[in-house]
């Protein structure tokens, strides 16, 4: 049972990450791909029926955690409580930048908004990274299963680095440029015109600097983190993981050549789908590795919630999540198609 929540916890997220992600990635190049105020406006009304809902993943997810995993949601909450912070203000700075924007209409109002917008975006995209990349590295845990990581010490991935290290810097970026061409691909699929053909071209090239950063981190990771090359030696089958992020990352650069949108969107959906899972599945059994003693590491078993709570709790998990899946399957298509500002 606790194997199955592993997944659930693991699926929410990567969801959340491909939703939230493309309009995180729509903000952080809305000023690249739109040159006018009604361009602008065009990128906005293009995530606007569906990003606030996005979001509910995050809350569904961490929601989730805290239910199966208590014992890490507990641990890393206080032992990130920094970065969490800077996150939560980045999301409140997002939503208002997005609400505020059209209130008034004056030379400074809207450009301040706009780079609100794409700050925020850009630095959570960059946060998000950051933690997936702490979580991969590990954490200094002591036998009560707590940690402090300060924001950074020597940027070495050692024992006592801080939450920004070489690593989970490059991370970081990697994150960035995933989004940023999620996004690109989604207001590619959305909107038409002169936006519609910069964001096919700005995708072209952050595509080229993702492929090698992506061989980068790969092979960052698997020196990092040693326990990922243990669990594919042992379950081959979890390549098919990397090999749906590979197929992903080169159907994208196929379709969106031929300017096949709504096909490149989804490969780009795959890739970020296949690097995530692929993360979960080379960590498993540990949801919160200790890179000072792995017998101290957080596993599904030392961090999980009763099995009576984890079996009633699926009960609900079933219907509840078959609800919001139809909400939001009618969602998209109630708003799919180009948009018209």
């Amino acid at each position: 049972m606790e194997t199955v929540w592993f997944c659930l916890v693991a699926v929410m997220i990567a969801v959340y990450v491909v939703l939230d992600g493309f309009d995180l990635g729509a903000g952080i190049v809305h000023l690249l791909v739109a040159r006018s105020d009604a361009e602008r406006r065009a990128v906005l009304a293009s995530i606007g029926p569906v990003w606030d809902g996005n979001e509910v993943w995050l809350l569904a997810g961490g929601g989730t955690l805290y239910f199966a995993f208590p014992a890490l949601y507990a641990s890393s909450f206080s032992g990130f409580y920094l970065p969490l912070m800077i996150v939560l203000w980045l999301l409140i700075l997002r939503g208002i930048s997005i609400e505020f924007r059209n209130h008034v209409h004056s030379l400074v109002w809207e450009p301040l908004w706009d780079a609100v917008f794409a700050g925020a975006s850009g630095l959570l995209a960059i946060f998000f990274g950051a933690a997936l990349g702490n979580v991969v590295r590990g954490v200094p845990l002591d036998r009560s299963g707590e940690f402090f990581l300060p924001l950074w010490t020597d940027f070495r991935a050692g024992k006592d680095t801080g939450i920004l290290d070489w690593y989970t810097i490059l991370i970081a970026i990697a994150a960035f440029l995933a989004l940023t061409l999620h996004g690109c691909l989604w207001v590619a699929l959305k909107t038409e015109g002169p936006v519609e053909m910069r964001a096919h071209r700005f995708a072209i090239g952050v595509w080229w600097v993702l492929l090698l950063w992506t061989l980068c981190i790969t092979f960052a990771s698997f020196r990092i983190q040693a326990h990922l090359q243990e669990s594919f030696a042992a379950r081959p089958w979890g390549y098919v993981f990397p090999l749906s992020a590979i197929l992903g990352l080169a159907g994208i650069r196929v379709l969106d050549g031929r300017r096949n949108g709504l096909e490149a969107f989804l490969c780009s959906c795959l890739f970020i789908l296949g690097m995530l899972t692929s993360a979960a599945f080379g960590l498993y059994p540990y949801v919160l590795p200790s890179n000072a003693d792995p017998a101290l590491s957080m596993t599904v078993v030392n961090a999980a919630a009763s099995s009576y709570g984890l079996r009633t709790g699926l009960m609900w998990f079933i219907p509840g999540m078959l609800l919001t899946s139809g909400y939001f399957i009618y969602t998209y298509r109630n708003f799919s198609g180009k948009v018209k500002v």
